[in-house]
């Protein structure tokens, strides 16, 4: 119990202090100032522009920002569809996978385009090497890091004055990917496959189990996989059991690294959005309320799984570990519980335990998390323009309450800005009610 407790109080005090170290670093790249990479980063920049025909010194109005958002979507929906389709015909596919069907093609298409970590494949019976690596990958870092380059464009509507540009979705986007979810995802993937992940292009290979049976085991580029779509909370998985896979997450060391890079951006934009605003008590405000969410998250599904099911305590079996049924005995109840909340409040989707598992309690906190929105750090980007809603209709409520003009940050909240929060809020509840009401 104690051991699960210090790996938990450790990985909270691990992401409080990266947070001022990611979330400082992104500040200078959205900045456009000098980075440690810039050496290597800035001459492909400028050849990515170059070559792009993009202004990096012009502005965009919301307007055209927006809608460089959805064509660009549009188009990365496109590419991957076609991946999908296609890959019979395409190279890396030592498995001879056939193609996808139209609407799983459409299905996964949309999933990875918006960052819903909603997999409804088995990957290593339905993906080759090419769609994982060059359609599903490739989607992980430009779904990330569009939903970062909103979360900045947000920002400076936020804390700008007579504000008529939000800067350029292209540069955002290309800063995003470059200099921040590449190198962190290089070094990730690296540091998974000293851990023991593949990161090849082979078949799958046949054993003998030690009593004596065949077994097919799978490989391929997993660690390049693994490494985005935890920094990105992208979700999903190489394999289909997920991150409980031991070729996806082989023992504590790389648990805690995945964990870690599941709040890695999430948390720093906080940080990154105090900076911007000159106000660093704002970002650590939010930070803290989210944390403290976080950690009342994580202890009630620990005490819950610990203690297990009340109506199994007459039967002949060790209760001590707690409810162990779903989960891995490499990571126990500690991690297991620690993951599901990562997960669920980050809105990464990837799981290293069968959370329909858990103790009725234990599964509601993840339900819960789900239903906040996301947004107790929540997804990358996604997470904080999402708290900054909820952040507005507070304000107002609060400024209502006591008589007082609401203002965030120096600014009125007026009509014209609850309406456009509850444009932004509603949709979500109403499309689960209407489904749920024609189902």
């Amino acid at each position: 119990m104690w051991s699960d407790i210090i790996q938990i109080a450790v990985f909270c005090l691990l992401v409080v202090a990266l947070t001022p170290l990611i979330g400082g670093y992104m500040y200078r790249v959205y900045q456009g100032q000098r980075t440690m990479l810039s050496p290597v980063m800035l001459p492909i920049e400028n050849l990515i522009y170059n070559v792009t025909g993009v202004n990096r010194t012009g502005g965009q109005h919301w307007t055209r920002y927006a809608a460089c958002v959805l064509a660009f979507s549009a188009a990365s929906f496109l590419l991957l569809y076609a991946v999908l389709r296609l890959q019979h015909l395409l190279p890396l596919n030592p498995t001879n996978m056939p193609p996808l069907s139209s609407h799983l093609a459409f299905n996964v298409a949309v999933s990875f385009l918006t960052n819903t970590n909603w997999q409804s494949y088995g990957g290593e019976t339905t993906m080759s090497h090419f769609s994982q690596m060059v359609g599903l990958t490739v989607q992980n870092f430009l779904s990330a890091g569009a939903g970062m380059a909103v979360a900045i464009a947000v920002i400076r509507g936020f804390v700008g004055t007579q504000v008529k540009t939000l800067g350029n979705f292209y540069v955002d986007l290309t800063r995003s990917v470059l200099y921040i979810l590449l190198p962190i995802s290089i070094l990730t993937a690296l540091f998974l496959v000293y851990q023991g992940v593949p990161q090849n292009f082979s078949g799958p290979v046949a054993v003998k189990t030690l009593e004596g049976a065949d077994q097919v085991i799978a490989q391929g580029p997993v660690a390049s996989q693994l490494a985005i779509k935890q920094l990105g909370t992208n979700g999903g998985g190489f394999f289909n059991a997920n991150s409980a896979h031991p070729y996806e997450n082989p023992n504590p060391v790389s648990n805690l690294l995945h964990l870690l890079t599941m709040l890695l951006i999430p948390a720093g934009l906080f940080y990154t959005f105090g900076k911007m605003a000159n106000d660093l008590r704002q970002g650590w405000t939010l930070h803290f309320a989210m944390g403290a969410i976080f950690i009342l998250a994580v202890g009630l599904v620990y005490w819950a799984e610990m203690n297990g099911n009340p109506l199994f305590a007459s039967l002949p079996v060790d209760q001590t570990n707690g409810n162990m049924e779903g989960k891995e005995v490499r990571f126990g109840v500690g991690n297991s519980a620690l993951w599901a909340v990562a997960t669920t409040a980050t809105s990464n989707g990837s799981v290293n335990s069968m959370h329909d598992s858990f103790t009725p309690l234990g599964g509601m906190i993840p339900m819960l998390l789900i239903q906040l929105g996301e947004i107790v750090f929540g997804g990358a980007g996604s997470g904080l323009y999402g708290m900054l809603l909820f952040v507005i209709l507070t304000v107002f409520i609060a400024g209502l309450m006591v008589g007082r003009t609401p203002e965030y940050l120096g600014k009125k909240i007026e009509a014209k800005e609850i309406k456009l929060s509850m444009v932004a809020l509603l949709p979500v509840s109403i499309g689960v009610l209407c489904v749920t009401a024609f189902v």
